[in-house]
């Protein structure tokens, strides 16, 4: 018999949760369930991080902790994780009249606050105070992540908080005078009792499976499980990390009665970094899967790192941006210019395909009723191939893509022996450029003035959408630069000319 409550740790203690509706959030079971207020909601979509918690999981045995838009993270995707809200960071006791400051919310009462509390309070890095309890907790997992933090890795991790008082110095102050990579708090204290009770939650088998057949929560334990249940309710809603579902429940209200989650399938989960290829499950995090991703080139690392924000990357998932089949999603286009495939299950019967053919049209994809994305195979550069990819948006982090421009060249002799080009953004699903490819091939990399050619027979390729993101006539100009810059790199033209700021390594160490 399935299990019908969702299990996670609370507060060192177990929490059980059954009877609650499909979509219910995170949020509003902290805030209408549990009473517990310091969790804020802002955007209601996962921009703003005001609703930001901290969520405990384990990672290759060893427990981390992660931020979470709890706005749009259902209440079922916590199943067998710890939750930390900002209430439970501030310790009793030692310091009396030592309670929270304004804005804090840590425990009442008085008591000790986080560390990373008063930090935020010595640098007066409070202001309304709406906006700290989603900073506090991003910074609690920095607090928690093992690394010294210097100012550009406090800008990443916050990248995914606003604060609309414009306090952004002392708020990444405070982080850099608490975040030193050596944790001391209760959380530490009991890790490893922590990560011992979620590993008993883990090596539970049972599926989960609340409500009834017509309306309910599903998370079983297997593909197997959960090819079954998908071809048995091919209406339902298939979700990973909801950062994309979870905006049609909250901003466009939809009625979503029947859930299949994928995050309980720990196969689905896997990254595999073979000699020739990387193997990701669909179910993998993008923060599973970066550091295999990032080692096939370190553009694609660059393009994780902009795209959404640490909240969204700890849940969001590489297989869910290509199923949803989102025109502009950002994988896609990176996808297919290496090279990609997809794997498929409708009950035992599994199919692969090009992940090009994977994309029929807006909001359509070649996936049968009851069908299910199981993984997705992404080949490893050759030794004559490069690879360059640039994201264009209004803002640098955690935006929407305007356009996204990928390209894969064989070169051989100074000559462009075979290309793969693809856009996100430039029609109505992520699509090669194959008449560009075709003009792109022969072309000599120390001849810029016949780059051109290649530029012109983008006008074969597409018509680009035209909408409040970019016009269809700024599209097309900013596609032909980027194929022009990828060209100009890859001839040798030194990145910092090209680019505004270089790409990151994990060493630190740009690509020039």
């Amino acid at each position: 018999m399935p299990r019908r409550v969702v299990r996670f740790l609370r507060r060192g203690q177990l929490a059980e949760r059954g009877g609650f509706a499909p979509t219910e959030t995170l949020l509003d079971h902290l805030r209408l369930h549990e009473r517990a207020l310091g969790t804020k909601e802002g955007c209601a979509e996962g921009d703003c991080g005001a609703c930001t918690v901290a969520i405990g999981r384990l990672r290759g045995g060893r427990l981390v902790y992660e931020p979470v838009n709890a706005c749009i993270h259902l209440l079922g995707a916590v199943d067998g994780t710890e939750v930390v809200t900002v209430e439970d960071l501030a310790e009793p006791g030692a310091e009396p009249g030592a309670g929270p400051g304004p804005g804090l919310e840590g425990e009442p009462g008085g008591g000790r606050l986080h560390p990373v509390q008063q930090a935020l309070v010595d640098a007066h890095a409070s202001q309304c105070g709406f906006c700290t309890p989603g900073f506090v907790m991003s910074l609690f997992t920095l607090y928690h992540a093992g690394v010294r933090a210097d100012r550009a890795a406090v800008n990443d991790w916050l990248a995914g908080n606003l604060c609309r008082c414009t306090g952004y110095r002392p708020i990444a102050d405070a982080a850099l005078a608490c975040c030193t990579g050596k944790a001391d708090d209760a959380h530490a204290r009991r890790a490893a009792e922590t990560a011992r009770r979620l590993a008993a939650l883990a090596d539970e088998e049972d599926d989960l499976f609340v409500g009834d057949e017509e309306a309910f929560f599903a998370a079983p334990a297997t593909e197997d499980g959960l090819a079954a249940l998908a071809a048995r309710f091919p209406d339902a809603a298939i979700v990973a990390g909801a950062t994309d579902v979870g905006l049609r429940i909250t901003k466009e209200l939809h009625e979503l009665p029947r859930i299949l989650h994928t995050g309980r399938v720990a196969s689905l989960h896997e990254v595999r970094e073979e000699e020739d290829r990387v193997v990701i499950g669909a179910a993998a995090t993008y923060a599973e899967a970066e550091p295999a991703l990032r080692a096939l080139d370190p553009d694609v690392g660059e393009m994780l790192r902009r795209l959404g924000s640490k909240q969204v990357r700890a849940v969001g998932t590489v297989g869910g941006n290509v199923a949803n089949g989102s025109p502009i999603g950002d994988s896609p286009p990176v996808l297919i210019a290496l090279g990609a495939t997809v794997e498929l299950r409708l009950r035992d019967a599994v199919r692969t395909l090009p992940l090009e053919d994977f994309f029929l049209g807006y909001g359509r994809q070649d996936r049968a009723p009851g069908e299910i994305l199981t993984r997705i195979v992404a080949p490893r550069l050759g030794p004559a191939e490069h690879f360059r990819c640039y994201k264009v948006s209004k803002r640098h982090d955690q935006d929407i893509s305007a356009l996204l421009g990928a390209f894969r060249l064989r070169v051989e002799g100074g000559r462009v022996a075979e290309a793969r080009i693809a856009y996100g953004g430039m029609a109505a699903t992520p699509k090669r450029a194959r008449n560009a490819e075709r003009a792109a091939a022969g072309l000599r990399l120390d001849e810029p003035a016949a780059w051109t050619a290649a530029a012109d027979a983008l006008a074969d390729d597409f018509s680009p959408i035209d909408d409040h993101r970019a016009s269809a006539a700024y599209r097309m100009r900013v596609a032909r630069s980027l194929l022009s810059k990828a060209l100009a790199e890859i001839a040798g033209r030194p990145s910092r000319e090209t680019r505004v700021a270089g790409v990151r390594t994990p060493l630190g160490e740009h690509r020039r």
